[in-house]
């Protein structure tokens, strides 16, 4: 075992004093009395080595990039107790080594503060663009707004401020505060709309509300009425499409009571329509026979004899009275159908006798025939002399002639 003398770092003399050995010369470090020399300097090199295990993780938290402040204050503390240090070992190389970690620093500094700034400037950024984005919101027509989804997005926004400012660098003061205070002030703006526009809200279903119970009563006052109210239940129903909303909840239970009113009144009116078609079947029975008479003046071309059957089909028709609602549409246009038929007979027959017509017609008729026969001269002698475009002209202008002669006949 090598002896206390020949220790490179240290020794220990016969009174148990503990020597280290640096380049400037020997500095007692303490004493160990109660032990061999061996142990003696055992001891004091696990010191050594404890202290170079500090300047190891040291050296580990600078390659990890720790923060330069915290760093700068380890390797503070770490080279005044390598300086003044009670241990025996190469306390010079440890040396060295906290000189090295005081360099890194200096770097380490200059480079967080580099990434800082860029954090910091990426952080503005950020929360200025939450900025901009309430503050576009606040500038939106209040009038068409959705306020649900303004309101879901206000709060979202606000949100992503929180959560920013809490997981984001801190902003400087300065900035910070400006930004908030623009965030805050569009905020008011929006919350001032919602405000606005829900009071206006509330009036307009006060005012629904008002005219919705105003409507109930006068339907309730209806059922009385029974059949007799149904117009004037379709009037109030009218009204109430008109009258505007009263929010969900309050509209639901006052249309549930005017429609219990109009079912009321309507129940009464059905009542009577069944009664009434009851009553009116056999009505309907003799009309489809009547019709089944009429029918076939459909085809008949005597106006004569259409005119004094239909008059007599018409007559009885009438005395027979109402048939059932649903069938009223169909059987009386059928009968149109009829009507028109012999009226058309009327009307062409008319159209052909009148005397006035008859007397025009008759003149042109002879204009016509004089002209029919000049142009057949004409022709004749167009084509005795070879003429034969004018033959085509003379030709195009006398069956001109005979078409309007055959419409007048």
């Amino acid at each position: 075992m090598m002896s206390s003398d020949q220790h490179p770092w240290g020794r220990v003399d016969e009174t148990g004093t503990v020597y280290v050995r640096e380049p400037e010369g020997e500095r007692v470090v303490g004493q160990y009395p109660d032990g061999t020399p061996e142990e003696a300097l055992a001891y004091f090199e696990r010191k050594y080595t404890d202290l170079a295990g500090q300047v190891t993780l040291l050296e580990q938290r600078v390659k990890r990039g720790a923060s330069a402040a915290d760093v700068g204050k380890a390797v503070s503390s770490l080279s005044s107790a390598v300086e003044t240090a009670n241990a025996v070992g190469d306390l010079a190389s440890l040396k060295r080594r906290v000189e090295a970690l005081t360099e890194s620093v200096s770097s380490l500094t200059e480079k967080q503060q580099e990434e800082t700034k860029a954090q910091l400037a990426g952080a503005i950024a950020e929360r200025t663009a939450i900025v901009d984005e309430v503050e576009a919101l606040a500038a939106e027509d209040p009038a068409k707004a959705q306020w649900k989804q303004v309101t879901a997005r206000l709060d979202d926004l606000f949100a992503r401020w929180q959560k920013h400012q809490q997981e984001g660098p801190r902003l400087p003061r300065t900035e910070a505060g400006e930004l908030w205070k623009r965030f805050r002030d569009a905020r008011t703006i929006i919350e001032g709309h919602r405000k606005a526009f829900f009071a206006e809200l509330d009036n307009a279903h006060r005012d629904a509300r008002t005219k919705k119970q105003q409507l109930v009563e006068r339907a309730e006052a209806l059922i009385p009425k029974g059949a007799d109210g149904v117009n004037a239940y379709r009037d109030l129903l009218t009204e109430w499409k008109n009258a505007g909303r009263a929010g969900k909840r309050v509209d639901d239970t006052l249309w549930e009571k005017f429609k219990a009113a109009g079912d009321l009144i309507y129940a009464a009116r059905t009542e009577i329509v069944a009664k009434d078609d009851e009553e009116f079947a056999g009505n309907l029975t003799q009309k489809l026979a009547l019709l089944d008479e009429a029918e076939p003046l459909l085809a008949e071309t005597d106006r004569t004899v259409a005119r004094d059957r239909l008059t007599s089909i018409q007559r009885r028709w009438d005395e027979i009275g109402k048939v059932p609602r649903d069938q009223v549409k169909s059987v009386d246009e059928r009968l149109r159908k009829v009507e028109a038929a012999v009226r058309k007979l009327d009307e062409d027959y008319w159209q052909k006798n009148n005397p006035e017509k008859k007397a025009r017609a008759e003149g042109l008729a002879g204009q016509l025939t004089d002209a029919i026969a000049k142009l057949q001269v004409e022709i004749d002698a167009a084509q005795a002399a070879g003429d034969a475009a004018k033959v085509t002209e003379l030709q195009e202008a006398l069956d001109a002639r005979k078409v309007w002669l055959d419409a007048l006949g």
